[in-house]
C-alpha cells in the first residue's frame, strides 16, 4: 500500500533538524559499529540530530544491540515493524516517526561511508532539495562489482532516465543513501514495496535541485545480501507504475491543451461566418 510522510507531533523532547534512518535485517555484525561511526561524524558537524534503526524483527539480535545504545543515547531510537518486509517502507516508517525537516536513509551493512554525511547535509544547506551519495557521478565508484551486476545497474539506471526531470536527472537514482527535504515529499503516497524509493521521490516527489556526491560503494563488512529476485521484480513494478502514471498524465495534459483551445477555435468559425455574411 502507498503511504505518505507526514510529521507527527513529538511530545517530551526536543525536535530534531535532521533524522537518519537505517533499516536493518539481521545487522548485528554490523550495527553497532555504523551507529557509533555515525554519531562521531554528525557530532562533529554540530547538527541536532537522530537516528533511527527500523528492525524488520532480525532473528540475529540486532534489536537488542540497538535498545542498548538507545538506553545511553536518547538520540538513537529503535522501531520495530511487525510482519512487514520491503527497504521503502522500512525508510518511510522512520520518516513517519520523525519530525525533523530533513530525512535521510543510509544502509547498515557498511557499504555507505558515514563520512560523507557533512558534505550531503552542507548540500541541503546550498539549497538543494536532494543529497545523493552516488556512485556515477565524477569521482564515485562501484567497488568489486562483477561485470554482469554493472551491467545491470547500468541498464537499470537507463530505463529511468525518461521519467526524470528534464535538468535535474540524477547519474544514480537507484542509490540507497540521500537525504531529502521533507517539503518535497508533501503529501504524496509513495509504494512501500521496493527497494528504490529515491526513483521515486526524483519523479514524483517535488524536486527543483539535487546534487550528487561522489562516494566509493564499499564491500559488506559482516552478514549477507538482501539482494535477490525479490528486488528486481520489485523494481520492474515500480517502473511500470511510473511509465503509466507519466503516460497518464501526458494524456491528461493533452486534453487539457485541446479544451483550452476550442473557444479559440470556435470564436474563429464564428468571425469566418461573419465575413462570409458581408
Amino acid at each position: 500500500m502507498p503511504d505518505s510522510v507526514s510529521a507527527p507531533a513529538q511530545k517530551g523532547r526536543e525536535r530534531a533538524q535532521f533524522a537518519l534512518v537505517i533499516p536493518t535485517l539481521c545487522e548485528a555484525g554490523n550495527i553497532l559499529e555504523l551507529l557509533e561511526e555515525v554519531r562521531n561524524v554528525l557530532d562533529s558537524v554540530g547538527v541536532n540530530y537522530e537516528i533511527l534503526v527500523v528492525d524488520d524483527e532480525s532473528c540475529d539480535g540486532t534489536g537488542e544491540l540497538v535498545k542498548r545504545v538507545a538506553e545511553n543515547d536518547p538520540r538513537v531510537r529503535l522501531l520495530v515493524r511487525r510482519g512487514e518486509r520491503g527497504l521503502s517502507g522500512a525508510i518511510l516508517h522512520g520518516w513517519r516517526h520523525s519530525d525533523a525537516d530533513v530525512l535521510g536513509v543510509m544502509d547498515a551493512d557498511r557499504q555507505h561511508p558515514p563520512a560523507l554525511l557533512p558534505q550531503l547535509l552542507q548540500a541541503i544547506l546550498n539549497d538543494r532539495d536532494v543529497a545523493i551519495g552516488s556512485r556515477y557521478t565524477k569521482g564515485g565508484e562501484t567497488g568489486q562489482w562483477n561485470l554482469l551486476r554493472r551491467l545491470w545497474s547500468s541498464m537499470a539506471v537507463s530505463v529511468t532516465l525518461p521519467l526524470q526531470q528534464r535538468g535535474i536527472r540524477a547519474k544514480d537514482p537507484m542509490s540507497g543513501y540521500f537525504l531529502v527535504r521533507r517539503t518535497c515529499l508533501g503529501d504524496i503516497c509513495f509504494e512501500q514495496s521496493g527497494f528504490k524509493l529515491l526513483l521515486e521521490i526524483l519523479v514524483r516527489g517535488r524536486i527543483s535541485s539535487i546534487q550528487e556526491i561522489p562516494f566509493a560503494f564499499g564491500q559488506r563488512a559482516s552478514g549477507t545480501s538482501k539482494a535477490n529476485l525479490r528486488v528486481a521484480r520489485d523494481f520492474a513494478s515500480l517502473l511500470l507504475k511510473l511509465y503509466a502514471n507519466r503516460l497518464q498524465l501526458s494524456g491528461l495534459k493533452e486534453q487539457t491543451k485541446t479544451v483550452r483551445n476550442l473557444p479559440e477555435a470556435e470564436e474563429a468559425t464564428s468571425s469566418e461566418r461573419v465575413t462570409l455574411r458581408r
